[in-house]
């Protein structure tokens, strides 16, 4: 059995091959919360999105987000609505006093619909839909996601990682933006102070997430700021990661990201912005695997290879590094 924690697109790469040693049946896979957003009204998912989607067999590989070949007539007439009536386009964080009021999920996370930030398709706004219908119904993000899972055709069991308001809200020089606004609308240019996962102290793990971390764990190549680090922020999920096997594969070709701004926030943390802070952020892991041109060094075993991963190819081979250094610590 073996769990992997999942935010962005580096891990659902990985998952691309995954197979080669992992069966489907016995592979749990926790899905970063702490990006979501109530976008118009609509609760929005991302990082559990692409997991549906990618097991669905629908995600769209050139941007590793939405729907393959979706229609965006909703949101394109979202934009020329606004234009028209002279309607402000970008982020639009709700007021203070709003983002507490209506569904708790949705705390401190809450943007207005007008001339969408993010670009959402039509398919993908039904799941939206769906998923805040079923919220607003009484049931648990949990709950929600295994309909959705469900209907999506996904084989792997997928947890969100909690049904409690967890948001990453990034302190920058131009005032705090949670991580959509910072990233998607300002493509990560503000200067980062810190990083805070509000809501985190008093949040819980979603059924089944403690369970799933005591089975060997595998934290793919995705942020380990703003991707994982909500999850490490839930009471419980870094002890129950001491106690466990662990494996991490690094985000950098050194000092580099592979994609997103994880150099960045590495730094806001006290964090070496390289492969080597990874021992910083991540002090449970047991064994790395990082790219064979990478000369940074751990007190742990550390598996190298290529860890580019473009295609499926990419992703069985990374896999097999990944289970090498299992069995290097087991």
């Amino acid at each position: 059995m073996v769990t992997f924690l999942s935010g962005g697109t580096g891990t659902p790469k990985l998952l691309d091959g995954a197979a080669v040693a992992f069966s489907p049946e016995e592979t749990t896979v926790v899905a970063n919360t702490g990006d979501d957003i109530e976008l118009g009204g609509l609760f929005v998912s991302p990082d559990v999105d692409t997991l549906l989607f990618q097991g669905g067999g629908v995600l769209d590989r050139e941007t590793w987000w939405g729907i393959e070949d979706d229609t965006h007539r909703t949101n394109a007439a979202l934009a020329d609505i606004a234009s028209a009536a002279g309607l402000p386009e970008g982020p639009q964080y709700l007021p203070e006093e709003k983002q507490t009021a209506g569904r708790r999920l949705a705390n401190w996370r809450r943007f207005a619909g007008i001339a969408e930030f993010m670009t959402i398709g039509d398919r993908d706004r039904a799941v939206h839909i769906t998923r805040t219908s079923l919220l607003d119904e009484g049931h648990t993000l949990s709950e929600a996601t295994q309909r959705l899972a469900d209907a999506f055709g996904v084989t792997i069991d997928l947890l969100p990682m909690s049904d409690d308001p967890v948001a990453s809200l990034v302190h920058t020089d131009e005032g705090m933006m949670h991580f959509q606004e910072y990233w998607v609308a300002n493509r990560g240019e503000p200067a980062v102070e810190t990083v805070e996962f509000r809501g985190s102290s008093a949040a819980e793990p979603a059924p089944g997430v403690l369970e799933a971390l005591s089975d060997t764990v595998v934290i793919g190549p995705s942020n380990p700021v703003t991707s994982i680090g909500p999850m490490l922020a839930l009471p419980g999920v870094a002890q129950a990661l001491a106690e466990t096997t662990v494996v991490a594969i690094s985000p950098f070709l050194g000092d580099d990201a592979f994609s997103g701004p994880a150099g960045d926030l590495m730094a806001a943390v006290d964090a070496e912005p390289s492969t080597e802070g990874l021992a910083t952020v991540y002090p449970f892991v047991d064994a790395f695997v990082i790219d064979e041109d990478d000369d940074a060094a751990f007190d742990r075993p550390t598996v190298r290879t290529d860890i580019r991963i473009d295609d499926g190819e990419d992703a069985a081979r990374v896999t097999r590094a990944v289970d090498d250094a299992i069995e290097r610590v087991r």
